[in-house]
């Protein structure tokens, strides 16, 4: 069984026992969590399709880290101008093992 979830403004495939990394949510690490925004479920030869969402469905899972991601380094510059920016960000992340699919 698989699910199609909503996240961060992102989607996502995600199946039983599997493991995801989305947009920091708020939670400790070993606590449970709950994904209402079930956007398809599906099985072998049955799918469900939401309008936008699924009806019910559910994806519950186990938050097993709290990060931060890779340093990305923006530079910007304009030639002959004398102009030149350069800033780093790194994107916090919420890791959670998938549980459950309840559809």
């Amino acid at each position: 069984m698989y699910a199609v979830i909503r996240s961060g403004g992102k989607q996502y495939r995600v199946s039983q026992g599997g493991r995801l990394r989305v947009e920091k949510l708020e939670g400790e690490v070993g606590s449970s969590v709950t994904l209402d925004d079930v956007l398809m479920v599906g099985e072998e030869g049955n799918v469900k399709i939401g309008a936008p969402c699924v009806d019910g469905a559910r994806v519950t899972g186990t938050i097993i880290a709290q990060g931060r991601g890779a340093k990305l380094t923006i530079f910007k510059m304009k030639r002959r101008k004398g102009y030149r920016r350069k800033y780093g960000h790194r994107q916090d992340y919420t890791e959670i093992r998938v549980d459950q699919i309840q559809d």
